[in-house]
């Protein structure tokens, strides 16, 4: 290879782990003679590809940023006052560089081991204090997905909630003026589960007995800021309750929903510093009342303590996750929208309660200024009661031109009425902008306008519904106001936490790979950040490359025929998936297929993504070596053939193997009139080498956030997009701005600028890269199976006794010889600079172990030395060499504070707890708190920030 061959294939080695020399050594230790051999004995012959994938070959970095950003000025950053749920922001220098270009923000794992989670922990308690302040209810969770899906979320609680028995109360009322994307959202996921949407004037409304409740949007999608009180004293009356869409900024000026009575409210923290990035990821909010805490969909941070008896942080109520309810979950969702709620809770704490009204009546007096002088030109405005939105009566095919000439979009409705939307980006010099685009439609040339002090400051809002609550009170947004302080508080929880800038997060199932920094580059320039999701689509041309190209990538590496981009979410995709297959039965006059076979080792989001899509699950089951059993599939497929309408599976199987049958499978289900939906959570065994189209599905989701180099961003973003056969094509998820219908998500490509990031992956590693990336995956897993398999038993085995990508340590022997379970290991592994593998997922009591391709043999060695340092651990206690209950394992992890305390009671040494082996000295990192009492922190349920009291007695 010459040395221009070499750089362009020069990323592939920096993404994939172990070089050469290493591969050989670990090849001698499985016992294969080369890394292909290997493959062919883990993935069955019959379903190989016959030919290498049909990708463009692999370009260097240095090309790439230098291609995408040709891309990139193929987008036209125009002012945009657009509004409708989405608004231009400024992101703090502070936070933009801190936390979202930061990989111990961007890469940490959802905080299931919240021991070594305590940092974000905090920053997404901060986040659910100030939706709870804000909209004034008491309970609020750490994220949903945007806007129009918490909506979603928000009409299936409450319909579960009042339903509980018997769908007498089937109706769900919508105003009009709630935003378009959302109202197509509703339709989408009320259709399945039985929910009849009546639109109509909240003012009006003919709502009865049969409503069991209602949404409506503050501000709403005209800017009117509409007093719906009466409206939600009415619900009540009837039974029913209220759901309030609204939006934070505007709530530092406007009267809480919680006090207008609101029993839920939703809406989007974008414009808490987030970035537009052309729809995508932003944080919605979901805020509720303490009756509704066992319902609510997501997550929820919760105050508990350690072992210690000091203050800590975790997730509350895990008994509400779908993996625990499978079907009987009443949400699917998985995926928080983590990184994007830190950055706006970390936005909050550093504007404070003061910075924040500001920012808002900032916009509103510019928004008034507008106002005043488009009423002296002879325009009307309508909004009487208004927070930042204008609403011109004007000619569009007159105003348009001359805007854009001047580059700047308005929205346009559908009556005939333009919307200005102001935010804190609008500058006085672009206010005096948009009044001369209106001045010019009148023939004038020139255009003035003055500005009002806050001094002088009367709000264009109601008087009853002006804001006098307190907000923010707490001393976290009263402190770090200055860059120094903020800086240094962000660096604080940043050191609490666990990321793959730290050691390796071998989570079986979640592949925690290398996010490659020019993989991540281009999401902060402004030709990505700055595109609103409904500008023309000449300025967005950029965009619409990327998402056109990485869609033709993504479906030639599955082998379908289309793809839409649009879920955001792994769970989401799951959905949208089974919706697209229950819109292609309707349309085949087969809408009662709709059983749908799920085998028991399936991911827990399937079973409840299934029932969301008003499909009934059927449980296949697993033979003794963990794969599909056929006969019960068979059995079970034939039973219900005239009803049967898809199967729900994932390849490789969650036990880590491929299944040699996988093509009879799936020839069973089309025999019997079903559809295939694969997921595609373990994609990352397969690219390159074989593809769920090639093997016979006839759907699938991807994880981009696994399998495509997405971050974790400590629990969210992610992106699940689906690709499928030619037939379901015209089913996928459609979008207003596109012409088509039923979306799953509130914009049209969903997180539309992480996009980036696979289409930089795919770029960077070709087709080349993309297969040696499965093959080392493959590897690396079977060399940690074959050094960790004398001392733990390995469940599951592929027909020549290799795993795919991953593969499941049981530890259940031990709990029966030494009292030692798979909780103890997981929070040792900490002492050891290890964040666990993924526990008691797929089989209760083990963990499961996925390295990726990314990591080195070293750092696959650390992983290795710390287990089988624990499985001596634990052969002490089975011996009586440890004490069963005071030993290094029950007491894990081991905090600074504990190991330099001067009281030392333990029956082995600081040493042993702290630095079992000589590599930990090197990169110590401490666990901030010791082990966490979850019993407590849910009888004593406690989900924002406590008076500064608390920590004190603490």
């Amino acid at each position: 290879m010459n040395l221009f061959d070499k750089q362009s294939t020069e990323f592939i080695g920096r993404h994939i782990g172990p070089n050469e020399e290493e591969t050989g050594q670990m090849l001698q230790t499985i016992g294969e003679s080369s890394t292909q051999s290997l493959v062919e004995k883990t993935i069955p012959a019959s379903i190989h590809l016959p030919n290498d994938l049909d990708l463009p070959a692999s370009i260097s970095e240095q090309q790439y940023l230098q291609e995408i950003w040709m891309t990139a000025s193929k987008n036209k950053v125009f002012r945009t006052y657009i509004g409708q749920g989405y608004f231009n922001t400024i992101t703090p220098s502070v936070i933009l560089r801190n936390v979202f270009e930061n990989p111990g923000w961007y890469t940490s794992y959802t905080p299931y081991q919240a021991e070594i989670s305590q940092g974000r922990l905090e920053s997404l308690l901060n986040f659910q204090t100030v939706v709870s302040d804000l909209t004034g209810l008491e309970l609020a969770g750490a994220s949903l997905l945007d806007e129009a899906t918490a909506a979603a979320e928000a009409m299936a609680m409450l319909f579960h909630h009042v339903n509980v028995r018997s769908n007498d109360k089937p109706k769900f009322f919508v105003d009009n003026s709630v935003y378009r994307q959302t109202k197509d959202v509703l339709q989408t996921r009320a259709l399945p589960i039985g929910i009849e949407l009546v639109f109509g004037d909240y003012q009006n409304a003919a709502v009865d007995e049969t409503y069991f409740g209602a949404l409506v949007q503050y501000p709403n999608s005209y800017g009117t800021v509409e007093d719906y009180r009466n409206f939600i004293e009415k619900m009540h009356g009837l039974g029913g309750y209220v759901v309030v869409a609204t939006d934070l900024l505007a709530l530092t000026l406007l009267t809480s929903p919680g006090e207008l009575g609101a029993d839920v409210a939703v809406g989007s923290a974008q414009r808490f510093g987030v970035p537009l990035g052309f729809g995508g990821p932003h944080a919605a909010f979901f805020a509720t009342k303490d009756a509704f805490k066992r319902g609510i969909p997501g997550r929820i941070i919760g105050v508990s303590v350690d072992a210690q008896g000091n203050h800590a942080l975790r997730m509350a109520l895990q008994t509400r996750e779908q993996h625990i309810k499978r079907e009987k979950a009443t949400s699917n969702i998985c995926t928080a929208q983590a990184l994007l709620a830190n950055m706006a809770a970390m936005y909050a704490v550093y504007h404070g309660p003061k910075g924040l009204s500001d920012i808002a009546k900032r916009a509103h007096i510019i928004a008034q200024a507008i106002e005043e002088e488009l009423l002296e030109l002879g325009f009307e405005q309508l909004n009487g009661s208004y927070f930042d939105t204008l609403r011109i009566k004007a000619d569009r095919a007159v105003i348009e031109p001359i805007a854009i000439e001047n580059q700047i979009n308005f929205q346009y409705h559908t009556d005939g009425t333009i919307g200005i939307s102001i935010d804190e980006t609008t500058t006085q010099k672009d206010a005096l902008d948009i009044v001369f685009v209106f001045a010019a439609s009148k023939g004038s040339d020139e255009a003035t306008i003055g500005f009002d002090s806050e001094d002088t400051l009367d709000l264009k809002i109601a008087q009853d519904l002006k804001r006098t609550s307190s907000f923010l009170t707490h001393p976290v947004f009263n402190s770090h106001h200055s860059e120094t302080q903020m800086m240094r508080y962000i660096k604080k929880l940043e050191k609490r936490d666990l990321a793959l800038n730290t050691s390796m997060i071998s989570l079986g199932s979640c592949t925690m790979k290398l996010n490659a920094a020019t993989e991540m580059i281009p999401l902060s320039w402004p030709e990505f950040a700055s595109i609103h999701p409904f500008v023309p689509k000449d300025q967005a041309a950029g965009y619409q490359q990327v998402i056109d190209e990485l869609s033709t990538y993504l479906s030639t590496i599955t082998q379908f025929d289309g793809c839409s981009l649009q879920p955001n979410s792994g769970a989401q995709g799951e959905f949208a998936g089974l919706n697209t297959i229950m819109e292609y039965h309707r349309a085949q006059g087969q809408g009662h297929r709709n059983i749908v076979l799920i085998p028991i080792s399936a991911h827990g989001t399937n079973p409840a993504s299934a029932v969301m899509a008003g499909m009934k699950v059927v449980v296949v089951k697993s033979d003794d070596h963990g794969l599909v059993d056929v006969e019960d599939l068979r059995s079970k497929a034939e039973q219900y053939k005239d009803t049967l309408g898809a199967l729900m599976i994932t390849y490789p199987s969650t036990y880590g193997i491929f299944e040699e049958s996988i093509r009879e499978i799936c020839q069973i289900i089309h025999d019997n009139g079903g559809q295939v939906y694969m997921d595609g959570a373990n994609m990352n065994a397969q690219v390159g080498y074989t593809a769920p189209g090639h093997i016979g599905a006839d759907v699938c989701h991807l994880n981009l956030h696994k399998t495509f180099a997405i971050p974790h961003g400590g629990g969210g973003p992610g992106v699940g997009p689906i690709c499928a056969k030619k037939h379901l094509l015209p089913y996928l998820p459609g979008h207003f701005s596109l012409d088509s219908q039923l979306p799953v998500s509130a914009a049209a490509y969903g997180s539309a600028s992480i996009l980036l990031i696979s289409y930089a992956y795919i770029k960077m590693l070709g087709g080349e890269g993309l297969k040696k990336s499965t093959e080392y995956a493959i590897l690396n897993a079977n060399y940690m199976k074959v050094r960790l398999s004398g001392y733990f038993p390995i469940l599951y085995a592929g027909k020549h006794g290799t795993c795919a990508h991953e593969f499941i340590i049981d530890l259940r022997p031990f709990k029966a010889a030494a009292g030692i379970e798979a909780e103890d290991v997981a929070k040792r592994l900490m002492d050891y600079g290890f964040h666990a593998p993924t526990m008691s997922f797929p089989v209760p009591g083990t963990i499961m172990v996925e390295p990726t391709e990314s990591e080195d043999k070293g750092e696959l060695d650390r992983f290795c030395d710390a287990m089988i340092s624990i499985y001596h651990e634990i052969q002490a206690v089975e011996k009586a060499e440890a004490d069963k209950t005071d030993n290094v394992l029950k007491n894990a992890p081991h905090t600074q504070h504990v190991i330099c305390n001067d009281n030392w009671d333990h029956g082995y040494s600081r040493q042993q707890a702290a630095f079992p082996l000589e590599y930990i000295k090197e990169n110590k990192f401490w666990p901030s708190v010791g082990r966490i009492n979850n019993t407590y922190g849910d009888r004593n349920l406690i989900c924002t920030c406590e008076p500064v009291e608390s920590y004190m007695e603490a």
